[in-house]
């Protein structure tokens, strides 16, 4: 049994703690803010200022990666979230009949809610854990160590405070990389690439009576520089955002209310669900300079620290354009928690860890880089239509009234297999293939409004 030291008290360290200690571990959280999420939702998440978390209050998508971890790890949090309002939705009932079930189709299945419905439930479940103190305010200031260098703990304004294990489950801003340093830790190796996004969301509750939207169109669309989506999430509210290149002029009147609905309404996705006549909840929130950052702890000459471990932010950031976040956070939680007992301080602990990250999470990050550099070079040069592969857009294109080709589109969206495996599939091809051959005048990313209505509708 170990003892483990969890920094930060985001989704990452919440569930790092709580897996922990399911494990039979005991669990120290400690978190700068002074309280825990709690079950009034809308005050929470509209109300609670958590600088901290900027992107609190952003959609978020729980894919069917994420599910299975709390299906199978965590039951008692997955019901908790559907009592509070999660709802969950199969990829293919997007068709008006769902395709004869095969093995693996029960992975398909998204959870949709906002970020705090997963945090309380989290929160929940770990107040009712014996092995688990959580500090809240109580932020970390560094760490302590010994010769090796070896974390042995943490420190915070109330002292020292030792264990077998530090995860660092503080995000991409936490400060860990400042106190390895302190320490005279090797620095971290750290990957990162600019996406040039910009988002805008606002946030909306369907009226009285109304429990759900349009079954469809509910997914991202794009064109040459903008693109739209809907997030269906939990207790009839949902969140539509558009996003644009950083550097596009339009961009600041997005903030608008007006002017952005009038730009999500020249999507399907959005014109679909503001037709609906729904209550705005929010002013339009916007995001921005987000990168793709991969950071590890082990370089050419091995782990730069031992004792010590990242989660969630801390070692993969993804862009939200895929949604992967949450579920590459549950997964390494759900690996610190199987191994903590496996003489954590250790490098041999320390580099196992490294090579299960680089094997299970690095191939997602890296597909979520390639992603987000096609969208930020279309979105750049305005030249979507032209610039990118028909191929690839037809899959897309076609998996929306093809279920063979959905299967495989939604096995890669939900962290189930890999595009190589998904869409080297011979059958897969061959139906995108013969949708192409019928289709000989089909332009990729042809869906939105032309620059010129965008400009005119962005300046009023």
């Amino acid at each position: 049994m170990a003892h483990v030291l969890v920094v930060g008290g985001g989704v990452g360290g919440l569930a790092t703690a709580l897996l922990a200690a399911r494990r039979g571990h005991t669990a120290e959280l400690f978190e700068r803010d002074t309280r825990a999420p709690g079950t009034a939702l809308d005050r929470d998440f509209f109300g609670w200022r958590r600088p901290a978390v900027p992107q609190a209050t952003q959609p978020h998508a729980l894919l069917g990666a994420a599910r299975n971890v709390l299906r199978d790890d965590l039951p008692d949090v997955h019901a908790e979230m559907l009592r509070l309002g999660a709802r969950e939705r199969h990829e293919l009932d997007w068709f008006d009949e769902r395709p004869p079930a095969r093995p693996g189709d029960e992975d398909l299945v998204m959870l949709q809610a906002r970020r705090i419905v997963l945090e309380s439930a989290l929160a929940t479940a770990l107040r009712g854990e014996p092995g688990v103190v959580t500090r809240y305010g109580e932020p970390v200031t560094g760490l302590t160590t010994a010769p090796g260098v070896r974390v042995t703990g943490v420190t915070t304004p109330s002292g020292a405070h030792q264990g077998d294990l530090v995860v660092d489950a503080g995000g991409r801003r936490g400060g860990v990389e400042r106190w390895l340093t302190a320490a005279g830790c090797r620095p971290p190796v750290v990957e990162r690439h600019r996406t040039g996004l910009a988002y805008f969301c606002r946030w909306y509750r369907l009226p009285a009576g109304l429990t759900e939207g349009p079954r469809r169109p509910w997914t991202v669309t794009g064109g040459a520089f903008a693109g739209c989506a809907v997030f269906p999430a939990d207790n009839r509210v949902f969140a539509v955002t558009l996003f644009v290149h950083t550097e596009d002029t339009t961009r600041s009147a997005l903030r608008h209310p007006a002017v952005f609905e009038a730009a999500a309404r020249t999507f399907p996705p959005g014109a679909a669900w503001l037709a609906l006549d729904a209550e705005p909840l929010s002013d339009v929130m916007a995001t921005a300079s987000l990168d793709n950052r991969w950071s590890s702890l082990v370089d050419e000459r091995g782990p730069v620290v031992t004792g010590l471990v990242p989660v969630g932010d801390a070692i993969a950031h993804t862009n939200p354009t895929l949604g992967q976040g949450t579920s590459l956070a549950l997964w390494a939680a759900r690996r610190v928690a199987r191994t903590a007992g496996n003489d954590p301080g250790s490098a041999r602990f320390a580099a196992e860890y490294h090579d299960w990250a680089v094997r299970t999470l690095k191939p997602w990050f890296d597909y979520q880089v390639v992603a987000d550099g096609a969208i930020g070079e279309r979105f750049a040069t305005r030249a979507g239509r032209a610039g990118t592969a028909r191929e690839v857009a037809a899959l897309f294109e076609c998996a929306l009234e093809d279920p063979e080709v959905m299967r495989a589109r939604a096995r890669v969206r939900h962290l189930a297999d890999p595009p190589a495996r998904a869409y080297a599939d011979p059958q897969v091809r061959a139906r995108v293939a013969r949708w192409l051959a019928a289709r000989p005048d089909y332009e990729p990313n042809a869906v939105g409004p032309e620059r010129e209505e965008w400009e005119k509708l962005t300046a009023g």
